[in-house]
């Protein structure tokens, strides 16, 4: 993406006129004056008549590597965020609120680990740069700060807290509650990969092993869980499974056997839950998506795992979530280092409206930290579900595939997507000292981008601006590393900080 001339990408279609988000709505009621933005270029993206400006990065900042919570364990957040909108304030620098990060299963690269799940509350400062180059370089990449608050850790409904390890059995279904994965130590096993806080200041998290949506209260106790239709849910030799085939340590303290078949033969893939959820904004329904397409919609070839779905729960009454409308969102295909086709799964899903949202899709194995210097893939996508056929009841959310060997059928009408914002852009990264590729130093994007928060701009000359907060997961990648009781240094002899980049984007007036 340049700043000098604009580009534009029009896709025709019809599309829904609804409300803008609650968190938008009080941009409008901000009194404080503000001065006008400098003009600057932009890249455009009309969708259904709808226009929407990427404005460009203005803002990045760094939560360390080797930084403990409350429980003096390292925190590793990044894979979902969520904000107080009530506490969203322009201030006479920039921005101020209070946001909640969700990592998510742990340091797990020799098999699961009992860590605790946990949400860390922050205070995060956005000082965005219109000029970068204006300030002295070895502040650039301080335009965001972070402030550790607190840590919530999640529970069950007797208080018990729950653990990243793999689930190597099923809890039963009580009370209102389904079947639930369970650890060999009796606890339940969530992989927390995506965050809502609701109005009540409950929280909604999505969960891979499962896959299921979980609700916990404001001190994070476990309230209820959605259990998805049949077809998302993982099994083996025809009972559910919830192993993601990453076992921890068994009761003897050796690592448990791997499940059989290694990869379920229907339902989510392994480690390919419930990576994007969102709320929409008039809080009517909860979105949630699986990160890529389930066993039966694909086949052993990565190429073919492009049709993954979202799901529409009624939330209207938050206890009793009833599933209404569900699509088929045919995810970014691109070509890899050697040429290959390569589907970039979804990793966050952010509602801007009942149909269209924006989507973060990246490549896998590339970046600070992992094998691959350059990443091929990182962008975020705008989706439209209006035109999208209606899947819920139907027989494929049971046993019929909806596209077998990853071929879509013939009557289903799939979302439409639209490139928005390149992530691995060098021209903007190089504004703040990053890059995307060689050398692979600190300034290298680390692989995995996961989580995305929209908040107004509260700017009375561009009242249709708002700022996209993105931050990554760092896989808790650091030297100085403690968790479960044990201290850790990652092999790769690197600190791979949690960052925060922010946009600042225009959305389309018909939002309003």
């Amino acid at each position: 993406m340049g700043l000098v001339h604009a580009r534009s990408v029009v896709h025709h279609g019809t599309v829904m006129s609804l409300c803008l988000p609650s968190l938008w709505t009080l941009g409008f009621v901000a009194l404080l004056a503000l001065a006008p933005q400098p003009s600057i270029g932009a890249d455009t993206v009309t969708v259904g008549g709808r226009t929407y400006v990427n404005k460009g990065l203005v803002g990045v900042g760094r939560i360390p590597a080797d930084l403990r919570d409350k429980f003096g364990e390292t925190l590793g957040s990044g894979s979902g965020i969520a904000v107080d909108p009530k506490s969203w304030t322009r201030t006479p620098a920039g921005y101020e609120g209070t946001f909640y990060l969700l990592p998510d299963r742990g340091y797990n690269v020799a098999g699961t680990i009992d860590y605790r799940a946990r949400l860390n509350r922050f205070t995060i400062v956005i000082k965005p740069m219109d000029d970068p180059a204006a300030v002295p370089p070895a502040e650039r990449q301080s335009s965001i700060v972070a402030t550790l608050t607190d840590t919530i850790l999640l529970t069950d409904g007797a208080g018990e807290p729950l653990t990243g390890l793999d689930p190597v059995g099923i809890r039963p279904a009580a009370g209102d509650l389904p079947d639930l994965p369970q650890a060999v130590n009796g606890r339940i096993s969530i992989d927390a990969e995506s965050l809502v806080r609701l109005p009540d200041g409950s929280f909604l998290v999505g969960d891979e092993y499962g896959p299921y949506v979980y609700r916990f209260s404001e001190t994070g106790r476990l309230i209820s869980a959605i259990r998805p239709p049949e077809a998302f849910i993982p099994k083996r030799k025809g009972s559910d499974n919830f192993s993601s085939n990453n076992p921890g340590p068994d009761n003897s303290g050796q690592r448990a056997s791997a499940p059989e078949p290694p990869n379920p033969e229907s339902g989510r893939q392994n480690n390919q839950g419930f990576e994007g959820l969102s709320l929409t904004p008039d809080g009517r329904f909860l979105v949630v998506a699986l990160q890529s397409a389930t066993r039966q919609d694909s086949s052993p070839a990565l190429e073919t795992r492009r049709y993954t779905r979202v799901l529409y729960y009624d939330v209207a009454d938050i206890d009793r979530a009833s599933l209404v409308r569900e699509h088929v969102v045919p995810l970014p295909v691109f070509e890899n280092a050697e040429g290959k086709p390569r589907v970039a799964a979804q990793s966050e899903l952010l509602a801007l409206d009942q149909a269209h949202f924006l989507l973060l899709c990246r490549d896998f194995g590339n970046g600070y930290g992992t094998g691959g210097a350059t990443s091929r893939y990182r962008s975020i996508v705008l989706v439209d579900t209006s035109q999208a056929t209606n899947l819920a009841g139907s027989p494929y959310d049971g046993a019929v595939p909806v596209a077998p060997d990853g071929k879509l059928a013939d009557a289903v009408v799939p979302a439409t997507l639209t490139p928005f914002i390149d992530i691995n852009d060098n021209a903007e990264l190089s504004k703040f000292g990053l890059h995307n590729g060689e050398p692979k130093d600190r300034n290298d994007l680390s692989e995995k981008w996961e989580g995305m928060a929209l908040l107004p701009a509260l700017d009375p000359a561009s009242p249709n601006d708002a700022l996209l907060l993105i931050t990554n997961d760092n896989d808790f990648i650091t030297q100085n590393g403690y968790q479960a009781g044990a201290a850790y240094r990652d092999a790769s002899g690197v600190e791979v900080d949690t960052m925060l980049l922010v946009y600042r984007i225009t959305l389309p007036e018909q939002l309003k």
